[in-house]
């Protein structure tokens, strides 16, 4: 009888696992066929045209080149590039020799839609409400069933009365009060054009044409190919976001907010060929070009001939993310070759960033090296990014620096470089006098601060404190001789925790509601990427979005 019972126990527990496993793969390989739309075959674009003649204006060409999810270690001037050091990023590495890097440029958040949020207004994006990055309900959906079949001994969190209430993806934008760099440049008299990721919401006016762009060439879907593409290599993991993004699985795009089509190569080159197209068209007149590449970001899909040339390195993840980056560095080739073709390279004022450090899911150690910590953590991994800044008849080249620099300071330091006076209260500051003035001793910034519901963090003078506010997990790091942040000194320093505080709970006051609420809190371990067994010990925070 006993033994009749195990075997009828047993079948149970594995029809339930299979049951339930097939539940949420059925949902992950329906979502696309589910929220499917018509997407047409390649349209060609028609970006607006400049004058015939150069117009009689010396202001600078501006153009922002953000990079999605590259950590600090991605390119080759930090550290050796792509984890394991043998990708070298030349093009990238050459702009920075021309003009400036700075080794302390700081991401205004840990995910990619507040720390846009942020570059496009100057703003911490707390300050109007813009506080964690939309996902549809669906993928929150995913995301909740997914955690729930997670071996992962730290669970996530999903609040499944929230996620109902989700407004709808396209609505969870910034606020169109809200005024952007692309809507001062514009009524200076820009032309103002914006190539690739927004993630700033499309309805109700806040879509890209609506906030100053006068073009617009927009991601829909998220794959650089069809992933059975005969030239793309690709590289899956068993992962809560990966397979979320996978489920979502488009190739397309749309210009002007018209009818969404098929781009007509990898997407990186795709966007590049059409950044090509504005700086053609617009060669005579002073414009602005916000190249927001999709790259590196998940889902990991590699041009063939990009993978190829990796074929020394060790592990096929590694081989397929270093070929996106090349894609990256060639991108940025490209943009400087046709700049000098046209003889405006010396006039043009480039910024090249990332929206946040490299991701904890797709399974490479070393991608944010020598940093602690990920793409959703307020360790240095997470939020500390390249940030570089070119203008060859202004900058002089080979300059390095160590002041901590954040997203919001790119407002104000392309308004000035355009002579543009702002009115609006902004918290960013123009860094052009930090980068000519060698010998000032004043810092842009003394304190910067960064929340996410759960998880908030301070940079104040050289201390770094870090909370996790629900488990009471702090920690207070020395970054001066600490900048890895290996060594806890909250007990040691009580006086300096204590003001801290009160600085954070000063800041936090001053930031308004989020937009839309956080749904769920995910546990990220601080030194081991998604999928590496958590062990007693280990390090990790709770995010919220």
């Amino acid at each position: 009888m006993a033994k009749k019972l195990m075997v009828s126990l047993m079948v149970l527990i594995v029809s339930g696992f299979v049951a339930w496993e097939y539940k949420v793969n059925i949902l992950v390989w329906a979502i696309p066929k589910i929220s499917n739309v018509t997407i047409q075959e390649n349209i060609p674009t028609t970006w607006s045209k400049g004058p015939d003649t150069p117009v009689d204006d010396n202001r600078p060409n501006i153009i922002l080149i953000l990079a999605d999810d590259m950590g600090y270690n991605d390119i080759s001037l930090h550290n050796g590039g792509a984890a394991d050091g043998t990708l070298q990023t030349k093009n990238i590495d050459a702009l920075a020799k021309s003009g400036i890097v700075f080794t302390r440029g700081y991401a205004a958040n840990a995910t990619c839609a507040p720390s846009r949020a942020s570059i496009m207004t100057g703003k911490y994006p707390t300050r109007f409400g813009y506080e964690f990055t939309p996902i549809p309900s669906l993928g929150r959906t995913v995301l909740g069933w997914l955690a729930e079949e997670d071996n992962f001994e730290l669970k996530q969190r999903i609040d499944r009365e929230v996620v109902s209430k989700m407004p709808p993806f396209m609505e969870q934008g910034m606020p169109t009060e809200q005024i952007t760099i692309a809507e001062v440049l514009k009524d200076a008299g820009y032309y103002t054009a914006h190539i690739g990721k927004w993630h700033l919401g499309h309805a109700y006016g806040m879509d890209p044409l609506n906030q100053g762009f006068q073009d617009s060439l927009g991601l829909v879907g998220p794959l650089y190919l069809p992933e059975n593409h005969p030239d793309v290599v690709n590289a899956k993991f068993d992962t809560r976001i990966d397979k979320m993004v996978w489920s979502n699985g488009q190739y397309s795009a749309t210009f002007n907010e018209g009818e969404i089509f098929a781009p007509d190569k990898y997407v990186t080159d795709y966007y590049t060929d059409e950044a090509l197209k504005v700086i053609e068209n617009n060669r005579n007149r002073p414009f602005f070009l916000y190249l927001s590449h999709w790259a590196i970001h998940n889902p990991l899909q590699a041009l063939r001939s990009d993978y190829e040339q990796m074929s020394h390195m060790h592990g096929h993840n590694l081989q397929v993310y270093s070929g996106m980056i090349n894609a990256l560095d060639r991108s940025v080739r490209k943009i400087i070759e046709k700049l000098k073709e046209l003889d405006i390279y010396g006039k043009t004022l480039i910024i090249f960033t990332s929206d946040n450090g490299g991701a904890n899911y797709i399974e490479l150690d070393n991608i944010n090296k020598p940093y602690r910590g990920w793409k959703i953590s307020f360790f240095e991994g997470g939020i500390r990014v390249p940030y570089i800044i070119s203008w060859p008849d202004k900058i002089n080249p080979g300059k390095k620096s160590d002041n901590a620099v954040h997203h919001f300071d790119i407002f104000p330091t392309i308004a000035k470089a355009a002579g543009i006076e702002l009115s609006n209260k902004i918290d960013g500051v123009d860094l052009l006098p930090f980068i000519n003035n060698n010998n000032s001793s004043s810092k842009p910034h003394k304190t910067l601060f960064w929340r996410s519901g759960n998880h908030q963090a301070v940079l104040h003078e050289n201390w770094k404190y870090i909370i996790s506010k629900n488990e009471n997990f702090r920690w207070l790091f020395d970054t001066s001789a600490d900048p890895t942040e290996k060594n806890n000194l909250l007990q040691s320093h009580p006086l300096i925790v204590k003001e801290i505080e009160e600085l954070l709970a000063k800041f936090n006051s001053e930031q308004k509601n989020p937009l839309f609420p956080s749904s769920y809190d995910a546990p990220i371990m601080i030194d081991k990427y998604d999928g590496k067994e958590y062990e007693e010990g280990d390090e990790y925070i709770y995010w919220s979005n």
